[in-house]
């Protein structure tokens, strides 16, 4: 057994959240049964980068149900969970990562993951598929093909594979529709919001939230800040996505623009440089910047740091920037991920879609991936299908079919029944 933990003391709070998690997780349980029968991955090694807290935590069990060695580490140093952590290590699985590591850490631990040689990745960012590009190419010669998890992470592999230069089959599970329609949208606006809340103890109603971006994410954290009464202004670089915001509601404008008029910033653009120098410059005393993009380079902190004579914590997860002109600029989570950062993440309902989808991807990497070609596939449609298909069969939802004479109309098309 090998592991890289904070405290295994820890494991039984661990332990408390997966179960919650999993009960309310009833498509990747139903998976699960499926998995300890047929046992797809019998013999194989899954090396899986993620936020690792409970319901991650139960994705990585499952794996290991359907007989996978599982290797586990984090996909962003801030939104790992000590004890869950803690609690997988205990059960025996190779987990490496702790809360708040450091650079050197975090990718060392990155690297322990994929010291066993994966078959398959499950990669949420990118990470994996970096080094595996790179540093640790060697680590290609067992590996069947790989999942992804999020935006960022796909378009990045989109791009290798435009210049010729991917080194493995990818399936993009953020692209499946039970992915982005339920968890980009729905998932992020929710918990977003929720660690927002949770971690300032202000009021959203009345506040103007300026939201950097209108993809998916962007939609459903607009969404919910709407909902919860805010004036809500859209900055976009797309103009039917800013079109789009604007018929349905919001305000649309320049960055530029907005910069003195927001109480709240929330960039989710998945781009570096969204708030920078120019936009600090213009902004009201006291107002909260945050960030729902994977990476931390949405919001500019070097820029704001220079700028400032004090930056110190004022509250757990809020660090307030203290201006040579007497205005104070707070930060959530360090411009981190802040529904993770600072919050438990996407609720179990949603992140049981999304996983459910990866557990399906991995199958079929398994059972198919030695005959596929090196490229990024979107998921096939019949496993998107029939997670929402055993969702609405969980929750006792009738669905309506064809018939026959419907399908025959659909497909085809006779002229001479016009004469």
């Amino acid at each position: 057994m090998e592991y890289d933990v904070k405290d295994l003391a820890l494991a039984e709070s661990g332990h408390k959240k997966i179960k919650w998690a999993a009960a309310n997780m009833p498509v990747l349980s139903r998976i699960s049964d499926e998995f300890a029968i047929s046992k797809p991955f019998a013999g194989l090694r899954i090396a899986v980068s993620v936020h690792v807290e409970a319901k991650t935590a139960y994705l990585a069990q499952v794996l290991r149900t359907g007989g996978a060695r599982v290797a586990l580490t984090g996909c962003n140093p801030l939104s790992t969970q000590d004890d869950v952590a803690a609690a997988l290590a205990s059960e025996g699985m190779e987990v490496f990562c702790i809360h708040g590591a450091d650079s050197e850490t975090y990718v060392r631990h990155l690297r322990q993951a994929l010291e066993f040689d994966p078959h398959i990745v499950i990669d949420d960012g990118g990470d994996f598929a970096q080094l595996l590009h790179t540093t640790e190419q060697h680590r290609l010669k067992d590996l069947i093909g790989g999942c992804e998890e999020t935006t960022t992470g796909v378009k990045r592999l989109k791009i290798l594979e435009k210049k010729g230069q991917l080194k493995y089959p990818v399936i993009a599970v953020n692209d499946a529709r039970c992915k982005h329609l339920f968890d980009n949208r729905f998932g992020t606006g929710q918990s977003v919001w929720a660690a927002i809340m949770s971690t300032t103890n202000l009021l959203v109603a009345g506040k103007t939230v300026v939201v950097n971006g209108f993809g998916m994410c962007g939609k459903g954290v607009a969404l919910r800040a709407a909902g919860l009464g805010a004036r809500v202004i859209v900055t976009e670089i797309d103009p039917v996505k800013a079109c789009e915001a604007l018929m349905e509601g919001y305000d649309v404008m320049k960055m530029d623009d907005a910069a003195s008029l927001g109480d709240l910033f929330v960039t989710v653009t998945g781009c570096k440089d969204v708030i920078t120098a120019k936009h600090f410059r213009k902004m009201k005393h006291g107002v909260i910047m945050c960030n729902a993009g994977h990476f931390d380079v949405e919001i500019n902190l070097p820029q704001l740091t220079a700028m400032s004579k004090e930056k110190k914590e004022v509250r757990a997860n809020i660090e307030s920037y203290y201006l040579d002109d007497g205005r104070v600029l707070n930060v959530l989570a360090q411009g981190r991920l802040v529904n993770l950062a600072a919050g438990d993440g996407h609720p179990a309902e949603i992140m049981d879609m999304s996983f459910a989808l990866q557990a399906k991807s991995a199958q079929y990497i398994a059972q198919f991936g030695k005959d596929m070609e090196t490229a990024v596939y979107d998921i096939p449609a019949e496993i998107d299908d029939s997670v929402a298909m055993t969702l609405l069969l969980h929750k006792s939802k009738g669905l309506d079919t064809l018939t026959p004479d419907q399908q025959y109309y659909i497909d085809n098309w006779d002229m001479s029944e016009m004469e």
